[in-house]
């Protein structure tokens, strides 16, 4: 969120250089499958398996679906208001309710630090293991990992486009391994298809629903990132007509990838042994039957995790800086470093709390945490699509029909609803990093007063 009209209402005060667009429609395509690869396939494939069993792809298939339908409505958004502010901006459009605007980007940025989070867990787990001794604790190593992303990003990360592209190409390659792997399986007569229909919940009817639910939920963190590419607007060459091609593309190429390596995975590997592994993919390419290097697959996994995580953190930190510029947390969180023009205290802000992330859970967890708080999003920026049907400007754009926001919102609740079979404790740490959010709004709110006052 980094204009005022995202979090007032109001337009800014002073009229501020336009950012330069650089971002054609091949480069918007690879930026948006960059945002949704990385630690989701890589690190939950497994425990999506624990919850579902062989039928491993099929949480992918609905997470696919649900994926299209709240990408059609990013898209209508982004060429209606081609601005970079994402959820926040639709929403203050749609509700004009400040509070409510800042929940939702307040749930957003907590979404990247759970995120990263579950990265820095998929990082110290049995990738790392692969290619050092277990020396550490998991959890000493995934806390190390996250204060290293922050000393990186106070000393500066600056990324361009065409490095984001190279680490695209690095994750997809890792996953195009995999396909090659299956392939090859399948050629020789190795495998197990019986599995791919093998359901883990014992009995059917709403015993086998919430087992799919709840493995669809997890599974749609592998899913999340295409909504980020939104913020790119204003970087764009000629959004309106470039965004519905790129977020397309983008969701529709990875969900294509996702399934085909669910159904690999479960063809190759029993869906305990995945349950059992911070490494599933690692497991798969052990048991492919070809001879690819262990120690190399982990390294690109290893560095596709990583560069999740670094991208959230420096999200969230970013966010939390332009939210205390905007005067709806404490402005002392806007603070920079002199020297390097890094969001200080933000970054200390959002490391604290993704310590206390990776303290408190695992990657199934914090997983499920990122899904459940980015589908209350979602169906937030459903609803504003309908809401804003009522607001017309004077430019054309995609129109999505109107049937796939509702299905969009309704998705989107159900999977973020008990209906999902997540544990108690994701709704608890959604709950604790949201009210830390309200506390923090409180505190600045009477700060404000008090100085209106005085």
């Amino acid at each position: 969120m980094s204009t005022t009209e995202a979090t007032t209402g109001a337009p800014e005060p002073t009229e501020e250089p336009g950012l330069k667009r650089v971002l054609g429609p091949k480069l918007l395509i690879l930026f948006v499958i960059g945002d949704i690869l990385g630690t989701g396939i890589y690190a939950t494939t497994g425990k999506v398996a624990g919850k579902v069993g062989g039928a491993l792809w099929l949480p992918f298939v609905i997470g696919f679906v649900v994926a299209i339908l709240t990408a059609a409505s990013y898209v209508e958004l982004v060429g209606k208001y081609p601005k970079a502010a994402g959820a926040a901006l639709y929403t203050q459009k749609a509700f004009k309710l400040p509070f409510l605007t800042f929940i939702v980007a307040f749930m957003v940025m907590c979404s990247g630090l759970s995120s990263a989070s579950a990265a820095a867990r998929a990082f110290s787990g049995d990738y790392l293991s692969e290619l050092t001794d277990d020396a550490l604790p998991p959890t000493l190593i995934a806390i190390l990992f996250i204060v290293l992303l922050a000393a990186l990003n106070l000393r500066g990360v600056s990324e361009s486009v065409k490095t984001n592209v190279v680490l695209t190409l690095v994750e997809l390659t890792g996953l195009l391994i995999i396909l090659v792997i299956g392939a090859w399986a399948v050629l020789s007569g190795d495998g197990e298809p019986a599995r791919l229909t093998e359901f883990e919940a014992s009995g059917t009817g709403y015993a086998l629903i919430t087992s799919v639910l709840g493995a669809t939920a997890l599974g749609f963190f592998a899913f999340v990132g295409f909504e980020d590419s939104v913020n790119m607007a204003e970087e764009t060459k000629d959004p309106i007509k470039t965004f519905p091609r790129a977020i397309f593309i983008g969701v529709a190429v990875t969900g294509t990838i996702y399934v085909l390596v669910a159904l690999v995975s479960s063809l190759l590997v029993d869906h305990t042994t995945l349950a059992g592994s911070s490494g599933p993919l690692l497991e798969v390419v052990k048991a492919g039957g070809v001879d690819f290097p262990h120690k190399l697959f982990a390294l690109i996994a290893l560095f596709a995790v990583t560069n999740s995580a670094l991208i959230n953190i420096m999200m969230a930190s970013r966010l939390c800086y332009g939210m205390a510029n905007e005067r709806i947390l404490p402005r002392a969180m806007g603070r920079v470093l002199p020297r390097r023009r890094t969001p200080v205290a933000g970054i200390v802000f959002v490391t604290i709390l993704a310590v206390g992330l990776v303290s408190t859970g695992e990657i199934e967890g914090l997983g499920d945490t990122t899904a459940f708080l980015l589908l209350c999003v979602f169906a937030v920026v459903n609803i504003a699509v309908l809401v804003l049907r009522r607001d017309r400007v004077d430019h054309q754009h995609f129109r999505t029909p109107t049937v796939l926001p509702v299905l969009g919102a309704v998705t989107a609740l159900i999977l973020a609803s008990p209906l999902a079979d997540r544990p108690a404790e994701v709704y608890i740490r959604a709950a604790v990093l949201v009210a830390i959010g309200v506390a923090l709004w409180a505190v600045n709110k009477l700060v404000l007063r008090v100085r209106e006052e005085g």
